[in-house]
């Protein structure tokens, strides 16, 4: 097929260093909106008779989007929008590295053991989408907790990741601890098998034996892909952010003992709705970095194509040229046979 050719022509590792440079760049450039979301995701729904301590609250309270970008400032500097970044991009990085490695030797894997060599369908691509996800988040998960940690902290507790790391560890999971979340981050697998399920999907009904994408069709595919996987998990997302990051004050420092827990406390305190906060900048991130690194991804393997194609060729006229350089010396050290 020729939508294959492109992928035939880059090994894992080509197309799993394409997948982590477009996912760091794309997370980098909207790192703000991925900090405003998870802090409006672990804070808790103040009641009409709670009162407002603005003096001495440690934990300031966000209404909405903007609200919560103007209260960052306001406190941080712009500096406070991309706390906890150097850890974030380490665990997008390493994530991304590791799903794009896997899914593309799992897909590799699929596609050679079949006898007519066809794309594979819905639910294969989200089965293998589902291996490569659980085998990344198994080896990467310690960094989203430590990121999810330093994004969540309140006043005065700003801390580096080895401080943050080491706050974790010295905590009642101890070494354990980052692993918090593993459970529902493995659930959550069917987020990025959802988003490259449907990319994959959608590129071939809108995009049918298309080889290269345009930077705007890429773009397109990947906001779509991520909007319809967002939606779908966003209850899982939040319950996972729960289990992350420290307990509410409401719970005395008493940490969930699963997703499920988390679900739980927020439907009785929030309602069924509470679910669903802080999904607007969920949706908005995840449609600019879905789209951004599907976008950069194509230009990195279309780049990856280039340089491997450019490095055979001269590796072939080096050959070549041994070759010649060889013959030419034995032609000038054969002894000369004259006839008798």
């Amino acid at each position: 097929m020729p939508a294959q050719s492109k992928e035939a022509a880059i090994s894992p590792w080509g197309l799993a260093v394409a997948g982590a440079t477009g996912a760091v760049i794309a997370n980098a450039m909207v790192y703000p909106l991925d900090i405003v979301k998870t802090r409006l995701q672990v804070q808790e729904k103040r009641k009409p008779a709670d009162p407002r301590l603005d003096a001495t609250i440690l934990y300031e309270h966000y209404d909405s989007t903007w609200d919560a970008i103007s209260k960052i400032v306001a406190d941080d500097g712009i500096i406070g929008l991309y706390a906890g970044i150097n850890g974030a991009l380490i665990g997008v990085a390493s994530t991304n590295f590791a799903y794009f490695y896997w899914y593309s030797v799992v897909r590799t894997l699929y596609i050679s053991s079949k006898k007519i060599q066809t794309p594979p369908g819905t639910i294969a691509e989200l089965s293998m989408g589902a291996v490569a996800g659980a085998i990344a988040q198994v080896f990467t998960i310690p960094v989203a907790v430590i990121t999810t940690r330093q994004q969540t902290q309140g006043k005065g507790e700003k801390k580096g990741m080895i401080d943050t790391a080491r706050d974790v560890v010295n905590s009642e999971d101890g070494w354990t601890g980052l692993w918090r979340g593993l459970k529902a981050s493995l659930v959550l697998v069917v987020n990025p098998a959802i988003t490259y399920g449907a990319y994959q999907r959608l590129r071939e009904v809108i995009f049918p034996g298309k080889a290269n994408l345009r930077p705007w069709e890429a773009f397109l595919l990947g906001a779509m892909s991520k909007s319809l996987a967002t939606i779908a998990t966003q209850p899982l997302i939040v319950a996972k952010v729960g289990l992350q990051s420290k307990p509410p004050p409401s719970r005395a420092g008493k940490p969930f003992k699963s997703f499920i827990e988390v679900m739980q406390f927020i439907v009785e305190n929030e309602g069924l709705l509470g679910l669903f906060k802080g999904i607007a900048p969920q949706i908005s991130k995840g449609l600019l970095v879905q789209g951004l690194l599907m976008m950069t991804k194509e230009r990195m393997e279309l780049l990856f194509v280039v340089l491997f194609r450019y490095l055979r060729k001269m590796r072939s006229d080096k050959l070549r040229q041994t070759a010649e350089l060889a013959a030419s010396k034995a032609k000038q050290t054969l002894p000369i046979v004259i006839k008798p």
